[in-house]
């Protein structure tokens, strides 16, 4: 064997032994999250900045009892522990709109080692209406595009939107209780929904919404210049007309808008590649064994939406990394690499 091959041997030898240092070698930031399902959107978001030098871990917020919560995470970042080594991941809701309006959205949008998610939750960006059509194909694996979830969220955000407005507007002042996002999620439901009238419930929304700004505005008369004023501010906030669904309450899009429109769109896809599976079958068992093959092979809506990756080409979870980098481009610059 000759030197060279000796030496470059030697030296993959040592780059391979490098690379597989134990993590106790790294430095190592904690990161709290609210809740089981938020573990790993995060684990998702922090581990493409993982290098040789840092990991993260992503934890609840007690391993002593079961507490959950952003108040729970939030209280964990208080005396000695805040800082380099800790941070704090949690849904954004309505405390990024509100910008400061309360104690708790001061921390969220000050604090270096709070991350939030810009919109509302981790279920709107799992609903994240450029990626639906792929929602359907994992669930059916059929590739028929049958419906433009785009356009249908774009005019469903349109119409919800002017009452969006007055809701964050209500959750700036003392008097949120007199229109909660409870109120809200009613007016905007869309009831049932069916393919062939998916059109009417925006219609039926925009209805609604228009009685209710209608009827906000009468008893808020003066309000007419603080509304347009929150209007442009939250257009900087990256909220606009076209994508208000993605800064509701994320619950209620998840159960109430999205997942009822899903499943209608892959039950007929569904059906679609069953009836031609009976039509080209040649003989019966044929037919049964490819009718069973594709049954066994689809999955639910429920579980494809939950893996559902396609926001992360999202501008709002763009921003997410970009703070990331941020912090730990500052880290670098003023923590010196030893373990803690």
């Amino acid at each position: 064997m000759s030197k060279r091959l000796k030496d470059n041997l030697n030296s993959d030898y040592f780059n391979a032994a490098n690379s597989m240092r134990p993590q106790a070698a790294k430095r190592r930031i904690v990161a709290y999250v609210e809740s089981y399902d938020d573990i790993f959107f995060w684990r998702m978001v922090l581990s493409e900045f993982e290098d040789d030098k840092y990991y993260f871990e992503v934890m609840l917020p007690s391993k002593k009892n079961l507490s959950k919560g952003k108040k729970q995470v939030l209280m964990n970042l208080v005396g000695e522990q805040v800082g380099e080594n800790m941070i704090a991941c949690v849904d954004a809701d309505y405390d990024f709109l509100i910008q400061g309006a309360t104690k708790t959205s001061e921390k969220i949008i000050s604090s270096p080692y709070v991350f939030h998610t810009y919109v509302y939750a981790i279920e709107n960006y799992q609903c994240y209406a450029p990626s639906l059509h792929n929602v359907c194909v994992m669930s059916t694996l059929n590739d028929h595009k049958i419906f433009d979830f785009e356009e249908y969220m774009r005019l469903y955000s349109q119409a919800i939107y002017p009452l969006f407005i007055w809701s964050i507007w209500y959750y700036r002042t003392p008097d949120y209780g007199d229109f909660s996002i409870t109120d809200f999620n009613r007016v905007i439901d869309t009831g049932h929904f069916s393919i062939p009238n998916a059109y009417n419930s925006i219609v039926n929304v925009r209805h609604k919404v228009g009685r209710k700004v209608a009827f906000l505005q009468k008893q808020n008369p003066d309000a007419k210049e603080s509304y347009l004023a929150l209007k442009e501010e939250l257009k900087e906030l990256g909220v606009t007309a076209d994508n208000a669904y993605l800064f509701i309450q994320g619950h209620h899009l998840y159960d109430g808008v999205i997942s009822p429109m899903l499943n209608k769109v892959c039950e007929r896809l569904r059906r679609e590649r069953e009836i031609e599976i009976h039509k080209n079958a040649v003989h019966n068992t044929q037919m049964r064994n490819e009718l069973s093959c594709y049954q066994h092979s689809v999955e639910s809506v429920a579980s494809m939406l939950k893996k559902n990756y396609g926001y992360m080409n999202s501008p709002q979870y763009q921003r997410i990394k970009n703070d990331i980098r941020y912090f730990l481009d500052h880290r670098k610059n003023t923590v010196p690499n030893t373990n803690p």
